[in-house]
């Protein structure tokens, strides 16, 4: 006889509409009658080995809705990379509690886990469907249009450059924003939303997809700046060399790693501030400053978009439905149908863990430090409704009395 019990869990980075997705996961699985308990893991895949869980069934639907509409992993989160160890001991306490049905809402390496979780449970012969909900602000998921998260990093990311550009447009100067995005330069672009007539800033944006060349940049730089007496920035945390290497451990004499041997790129502003000492350097400009948004851009409350919330809400429903309904393991993918609507899909989960997706040839510009249109196609549906807007004086001159 079936336990009816489910389980979820949120990995890896909180975003802004995590929440909504745990939520759909929790709602949606209360409707079939054959679930008996829905049981989130604390600090996900470190709260299933040390079985630290809370019965979201006592929960009531009011609280989850609140909780939905919260920014951050309201479960909390973890960066442990499971190996195959780990896994294992996964498996055994899911087996140990009777859960038949696991979600885990994260990036491709929550995928991963899922993946050897299944391999697992199959292996044993334990009924145990397995269901990777997609999750990330540097939508770099294989297999979707977009991913959950993304939408609303990219809204503020857009939003904070408009306003920089404002301010770097009353103060001249060179603005250097440093973004996230390791591998893929996805939210870094998402700066060229911010830009309303053709001198606004960013007059500038480097992507992890492309090389980077100091001395390009430099030139880029004063190039710009002569041009509109100023020069705004956008840079991916993620930029290197030509042979692979982080500029900001080339510019660096100190450089931290994580945990998991990775050079520090984010929560860290050493890259704005060498990329800004090497401006004032060698270009003389005496006004230049610089920002890492670091995590702000991830789970900044009041800047979330509606159409974010909305399909992060209907991709955790969508697993219960997949996994209650279905007969396999897999993520959940959206699919763009139209302009602007979704579907979504049940993918191998072989087919996004461990994978990154980067960002496609046709939406970075010839010369490397702009987007095209088809990239601000692909992003303005995404961002929502409500995007604020900004104008200008239309610039009636006085004539001159006292001329010079």
């Amino acid at each position: 006889m079936s336990s009816g019990k489910i389980l979820v869990a949120q990995g890896g980075g909180p975003t802004a509409v995590i929440n909504q997705s745990m939520v759909g996961v929790a709602l949606e699985a209360r409707r079939f009658q054959g679930v008996t308990r829905v049981y989130g893991a604390l600090h996900g895949v470190r709260g299933i080995v040390d079985e630290d869980f809370l019965d979201l069934t006592q929960e009531t639907s009011h609280n989850l809705e609140l909780v939905a509409a919260t920014p951050s992993s309201a479960l909390g989160s973890t960066r442990d990379k499971p190996d195959a160890a780990y896994c294992g001991r996964i498996f055994e306490t899911l087996r140990a509690h009777e859960i038949e049905h696991f979600f885990y809402i994260g990036g491709n390496d929550s995928a991963d886990t899922v993946r050897i979780v299944s391999q697992e449970a199959r292996q044993a012969g334990y009924p145990l469907r397995c269901i990777h909900i997609p999750k990330t602000i540097d939508n770099d998921l294989a297999g979707n249009d977009h991913t959950p998260g993304f939408p609303s990093a990219a809204r503020f990311v857009a939003q904070a450059f408009a306003g920089a550009n404002l301010d770097n447009a009353a103060l001249p100067g060179v603005y250097v924003g440093v973004v996230m995005g390791r591998h893929a330069g996805f939210l870094t672009a998402a700066a060229s939303l911010g830009k309303k007539f053709p001198d606004d800033g960013p007059h500038l944006i480097y992507l992890p997809e492309r090389v980077f060349d100091l001395e390009r940049f430099l030139a880029d730089v004063k190039a710009t700046y002569e041009r509109h007496g100023r020069c705004v920035i956008a840079v991916s945390e993620g930029i290197h060399d030509a042979s692979g290497e982080p500029v900001a451990t080339l510019l660096s004499r100190e450089v931290e790693r994580d945990q998991h041997g990775n050079v520090q790129l984010s929560g860290t502003g050493a890259l704005a501030d060498l990329l800004c000492d090497e401006i004032k350097g060698k270009l003389g400009i005496k006004r230049v400053r610089g920002d890492t948004f670091g995590y702000l851009q991830r789970s900044f409350i009041g800047c979330v978009s509606d159409v974010d919330q909305r399909e992060a809400r209907e991709v955790g429903e969508k697993a219960v439905q997949f996994a209650l309904w279905g007969d396999r393991d897999g993520s959940v993918a959206i699919r763009r149908t139209g302009f602007y609507s979704v579907d979504y899909e049940l993918q191998p989960l072989e087919a996004v863990a461990g994978k990154t997706r980067t960002m496609e040839d046709a939406f970075i510009s010839e010369s490397g430090t702009d987007v095209t249109d088809a990239f601000r196609l692909y992003l303005r549906p995404l961002l929502g409704s409500g995007m604020p807007d900004a104008f200008r004086l239309r610039g009636a001159r006085v004539p001159k009395v006292l001329g010079g």
